[in-house]
Parts: C-alpha cells; sequence; structure tokens
C-alpha cells in the first residue's frame, strides 16, 4: 500500500481528536493507505514537540507553513481557530496537498467561496470536520426519509444549545472576536445547519433574529479589565426548505444544562423522527397509526458500528464519530466514495450562515440565492 502522510495543524481538544482520529481508523478499518503520522505544528515549539511524541507523529514544527513545505506530508489537517482555517488551507492547496478543515470554513462568505474555487482548481479532496452526520444513526434517519417511510417530510425543528458561555464571568476568547467568525451561530450552529442540510436539503429563504446577552466579557480569567462583546450568544431562525418543508433552528451557548444538545425532530405525512446528540445512540420514530414513539438503539447492523462494537447498546462516542469521519476521507482520497462534506458543500452551509446574519441585521426574509 502507498503511505500517505498525515500533517496536524493544532494541538488543542480538536487536534487531539484528529489524532486520535487517525490513528483509530488505520486501528479499526481496512484502509487503502498506510497512514504515517509524518508532522504536527504548534506556534508553541516545545508543546508541538511534546505533542508530537505523546500522539505518535514523527516530527514537530514550530511554524505551519514548515509543514505544509514538508514532502511527507500528503493530507493536511486544520484544527487551529476560525480565522487560521483561510491561510492555512489556502497554502495547502497552493501546495497541492488535500485538506482536512475544522468547521466553520471560514471567518466570512468571501474567504469561504475562494477557498472552494482554489480546492476545485487544485484537484484535491478536502473535507469540512461536520462529523455528527457520520453517526450510523443518522445515517439511518437519512435512508428513512430518502425511502419514505415519513412520507413527504413538512417540517424541521432543531436546536444546538451548549452552556460553556453562560457565565457572564467567563472570559474573552478568540471565539468572541468578530472577525474570527465568533458567535453561538458559527461555534455550533454550524453543526446544525449542515444537518438540516444533509436531511431535509437546500434551504431557499430565511427569517431570523439575534442577541448578543452578555455584553462585556473579562478580557482574561481573572481581569477586572472589561471587554465589549458584539457577536451572537442566541439565534434563532426561520427555514424554507426547496422541497416544500418549513423549518426552525436556534443556537445557543448560553442554555445551562445542555453539554450538546444538537436535535432535531422530522416530521413527515406519514411519521416524525427526533434524535438528541447527548443520546447519540438513539433515534425515535413515531410512525402513522402509533400511539407513541419508538425507540431504534444504533448496532452493529448499521454500517460503521460494527468496527467499534459487536453488540448493541454498548454505544459509540464522540471519538468514534471523528474516526467515522476521518475513515471517509481516506477512502474518498482512494476514490471510493464521496459523502463527506467537502469545501463545495461547506460553502454552501457559510452561505446559509450568511444569510441567516442578514435577516438578523435587516429583519427581513432573506432569499439564500441572492447571497
Amino acid at each position: 500500500m502507498r503511505a500517505l502522510g498525515i500533517g496536524l495543524i493544532g494541538t488543542g481538544f480538536m487536534g487531539r481528536a484528529h489524532a486520535l482520529a487517525f490513528n483509530n481508523a488505520r486501528t479499526v478499518f481496512d484502509l487503502p493507505f498506510d497512514l504515517t503520522l509524518a508532522a504536527l505544528a504548534d506556534a508553541d515549539t516545545e508543546r508541538a514537540q511534546r505533542c508530537a511524541s505523546a500522539w505518535g507523529f514523527a516530527k514537530a514544527h514550530g511554524d505551519w507553513q514548515q509543514l505544509i513545505d514538508d514532502p511527507q506530508v500528503d493530507l493536511v489537517a486544520i484544527t487551529t481557530p476560525n480565522h487560521l482555517h483561510y491561510p492555512m488551507a489556502m497554502a495547502a492547496l497552493a501546495a497541492g496537498k488535500a485538506v482536512y478543515c475544522e468547521k466553520p470554513l471560514a471567518v466570512s462568505l468571501e474567504q469561504a467561496d475562494t477557498m472552494r474555487r482554489a480546492a476545485h482548481e487544485a484537484g484535491v479532496v478536502t473535507r469540512v470536520g461536520y462529523n455528527y452526520q457520520h453517526n450510523p444513526i443518522i445515517v439511518l434517519a437519512r435512508q428513512m426519509i430518502e425511502a419514505g417511510e415519513l412520507g413527504q417530510i413538512i417540517s424541521f425543528q432543531g436546536e444546538f444549545s451548549e452552556d460553556f458561555m453562560a457565565d457572564p464571568a467567563s472570559p474573552w476568547s478568540w471565539r468572541c472576536e468578530v472577525g474570527h467568525a465568533g458567535g453561538a451561530l458559527a461555534d455550533l450552529g454550524s453543526h446544525l445547519l449542515a444537518m438540516a442540510r444533509y436531511l431535509v436539503g437546500d434551504v431557499t429563504h430565511v427569517c431570523a433574529d439575534s442577541q448578543t446577552v452578555h455584553g462585556q466579557r473579562p478580557a482574561s480569567l481573572g481581569s477586572s479589565e472589561r471587554r465589549p462583546i458584539e457577536i451572537d450568544d442566541q439565534v434563532h431562525a426561520l427555514l424554507r426548505f426547496a422541497n416544500g418543508a418549513r423549518g426552525t433552528v436556534s443556537s445557543s451557548w448560553l442554555k445551562r444544562g445542555y453539554k450538546n444538545h444538537l436535535s432535531f425532530e422530522i416530521s413527515g405525512t406519514q411519521g416524525t423522527l427526533a434524535f438528541d446528540q447527548e443520546r447519540l445512540n438513539e433515534l425515535r420514530v413515531c410512525r402513522a397509526g402509533a400511539d407513541s414513539f419508538q425507540r431504534l438503539l444504533a448496532g452493529p447492523a448499521l454500517p460503521g458500528y460494527a468496527a467499534f462494537s459487536p453488540a448493541a447498546g454498548h454505544q459509540l462516542g464522540y471519538n468514534e464519530l471523528k474516526t467515522l469521519e476521518v475513515q471517509e476521507l481516506i477512502m474518498a482520497l482512494a476514490g471510493q466514495g464521496a459523502t463527506g462534506t467537502d469545501f463545495e458543500a461547506a460553502w454552501e452551509v457559510e452561505r446559509l450562515a450568511t444569510a441567516i446574519r442578514m435577516a438578523a441585521r435587516e429583519e427581513r426574509w432573506v432569499n439564500v440565492d441572492q447571497v
């Protein structure tokens, strides 16, 4: 098998998740490449060296451009703050290398458009980290919808809320920076918008409202200095889908008690299905004629699940979903299927998010195609 060299930029939570996913993928799947962890980069050279050693990467770089220029790197995985996605991805594309970038794709629609065009011109495989839709139970939900088990789809109601910014004393971070694509819609809501498009299809029109609840935050942990906040703490939107369905989406990082509440209900003329990421191995379905919901539990009969567990009820987790995302990416690099979110599809998500921001700002319905 040909070796495929992995270069990882970033050593935070998502960097570690990517490292685990690449290690897990080559352990549990029969892949068409021999994955080699070629290089890791971080602005903190000492941390880069420490993480490279701990995670199994052959070398460490203190400069991300050095990683992209490294001839041993074939695939560049980007897990940095949002404002760095554009320069890193563009450099990797210019070098003719495949790119696996975390979401959101960019900090502006203009950047996202440039990135998708550059990817097309480079002719390389790209993927963006919308890993939740790689959940086997979500794949089942899509199959049920496509098979017509719910009848004509008439509504999508979705929410993605967490509480990690609920405390007004939580300090300012890059997520609070307007120019860094911060805010609940970018950080959480983009996952929900990608999920809505994956399951129900294109959105044609939106109307929305957004709110900044905490207008100031400490400049740093324990600091008396306050920094102004202009990004959204919560967003609510109405959607019209191309297939005639109607929808609502909401996103907040202030809702106490929620840790990963990516949830939705999809209703059709013959039934309803419901999902909550905090119970990610379950799908609830109510079919016409039934008095209540039936619980469907993920198990080895669903593609992808059996690679991790031979029995239902033993549960997959976040890192398994990331591993399944990596598997799809590697198979796409081998020309075997293409079901993940590439730069083109991620641009569509960014265009939808931009339309929602415009609708909230201008207090009107917005035609997504005109954004």
